[in-house]
């Protein structure tokens, strides 16, 4: 089979022996302990990457005729262990609460490389981990912790078609580059952590869900929830508790489309903010050696979430605002505004000033909108990994910040003079596209300030590594003396 293809590597019960790669006793051996599910998925990828393999089961002749491929070995779990020989791989692939039924194996595991491929069952349960637990039970054996985030779809199905990065450690240097290459002739990429404790984060992984995303769809939530509040205090509640006016119709699509928007540019202006913060933190230190606060290390980790959220918005927006014209209250206001232009006797109601606003903020709309979907795909490993450095820090930062100035200018477009006019503040309060634009304008006036030469030529140098005279070390006075400088 040659590396990397894609198709299932499942086949029917009844397929033929010979679509099953042929298995010779000069094969390299690797064991399997367990008749599960994920045991036949490995099995499966073993074979087609030219291993004999031999399962092990506590009673194989319970095992369902057809379960696995002809070309793998079933038996006792005495044999299949012995079937390999000293520093070869053996698979445990059960689950933790049956390892005691291992025991009986000391003798034959010993001077073997024992891979666990199993997962938590609770996230930061503060407990040794499995494989250290197997790694006690079994001292004379090699343990290493891999496969364990690899699902069965992916054993099944190839290596492209799922995670390809095998997480690996073990205390054993010399079985860790087993497994790895093991890793690498099955199609996947071994990535080396380090000793048997990081074995604790490896079996967290596949629990975690969404972890990195947390924080930026709670401020996204969050934003949300502000303005569209503030457009139901504005819009809805106040003008039915001081007119009688009943506009709760606005709820399910108006007042959701005039959220979308704010929501998004504000959150594109907080992709952004850090990495202002971090430069002006570099410039008052005079330095780039000194760690950031923590709560800036994680908003900067976390400025990629918040850009795809940004461009979620953005996108939903685009598409509520095309379905503005369709609902049945638009057809209403046409008929309505037709009918006071008839009455009022108006032959010609263009408005050349209206013309060019509309037309103005729906291209820099969609413009925007564009170079929002470009970050956003580039933002994709697939696509990311295709990129050098400086390509992809154009994209992000260059066109990112040409995607903020593009949004900017689309909502001054939208508000035109409005702002001017005191018919625009009912109840006091300001209209929403206003409050939007405070923050972002904040981060184009900063990064404005940040070229200018004074500025920009001192943070070139310090990214380059220089430092300020008040971080050099104070000199003795024999330094002093023979003439070194700081």
């Amino acid at each position: 089979m040659p590396f990397g293809d894609t198709r299932s590597l499942l086949a029917d019960a009844d397929q033929d022996a010979t679509d099953v790669l042929p298995c010779s006793l000069g094969d390299p051996v690797v064991a399997i302990l367990g008749s599960g599910d994920f045991s036949r998925s490995l099995a499966v990828r073993l074979r087609a990457s030219g291993f004999r393999v031999v399962v092990g089961s506590r009673k194989p002749k319970r095992i369902p005729s057809g379960l696995f491929h002809d070309g793998v070995e079933l038996c006792s779990q005495r044999e299949a262990v012995s079937a390999v020989g000293p520093g070869q791989i053996v698979f445990a692939a059960l689950y933790p609460e049956h390892y005691n039924t291992l025991l009986g194996l000391r003798d034959v595991l010993g001077g073997k490389v024992l891979v666990d491929v199993s997962n938590a069952t609770r996230l930061n349960s503060g407990e040794p981990s499995n494989a250290e637990r197997l790694a006690e039970m079994f001292v004379d054996s090699k343990v290493v912790k891999g496969f364990n985030v690899i699902s069965a779809w992916a054993l099944q199905t190839g290596a492209h078609d799922g995670s390809r990065q095998v997480l690996i450690c073990s205390d054993h240097s010399d079985s860790k580059a087993s497994v790895s290459q093991l890793a690498r002739l099955m199609g996947f990429i071994p990535v080396d952590l380090g000793g048997l404790a990081a074995s604790r984060d490896i079996e967290d992984s596949p629990l975690r869900l969404f972890e990195p995303w947390g924080g930026p769809f709670l401020i996204t939530f969050l934003l949300f929830f502000f303005f569209y509040g503030y457009n139901f205090l504005r819009n809805i509640l106040m003008p039915y508790l001081s007119r009688g006016q009943n506009n709760f119709y606005q709820l399910p699509l108006q007042t959701v489309n005039e959220t979308l928007p704010a929501v998004a540019l504000v959150t594109l202006a907080l992709v952004y903010l850090p990495g202002l913060w971090a430069a002006v933190l570099q410039l008052g230190q005079g330095t780039k050696y000194k760690r950031f606060p923590g709560w800036l290390d994680r908003w900067l980790c976390r400025r990629k979430q918040l850009g795809l959220l940004s461009f979620l918005c953005a996108a939903l927006h685009a598409v509520y605002s095309m379905c503005l014209s369709v609902r049945r209250a638009a057809g209403y206001r046409l008929l309505n505004a037709a009918y006071q232009q008839v009455k009022a006797g108006v032959e010609n109601s263009w408005e050349e000033q209206q013309v060019w606003r509309s037309d103005l903020y729906i291209s820099c709309g969609i413009l925007g909108l564009g170079i929002l979907t470009l970050l956003a795909i580039t933002s994709l490993p697939s696509v990311g990994n295709t990129l050098n450095w400086r390509e992809f820090t154009f994209v992000q930062s260059g066109l990112g910040y040409a995607a903020l100035t593009l949004s900017i200018v689309h909502t001054l477009f939208f508000g035109w003079d409005f702002a001017f006019f005191s018919w625009a503040y009912p109840y006091y309060l300001p209209p929403t596209f206003l409050l939007a634009l405070i923050l972002p304008c904040v981060v184009l006036v900063g990064r404005l300030f940040l070229t200018l030469p004074c500025l920009a030529l001192r943070l070139a140098k310090i990214r380059r590594g220089w430092e300020s005279s008040c971080h050099h070390m104070p000199q003795s006075r024999e330094e002093m003396a023979n003439g070194v400088l700081p």
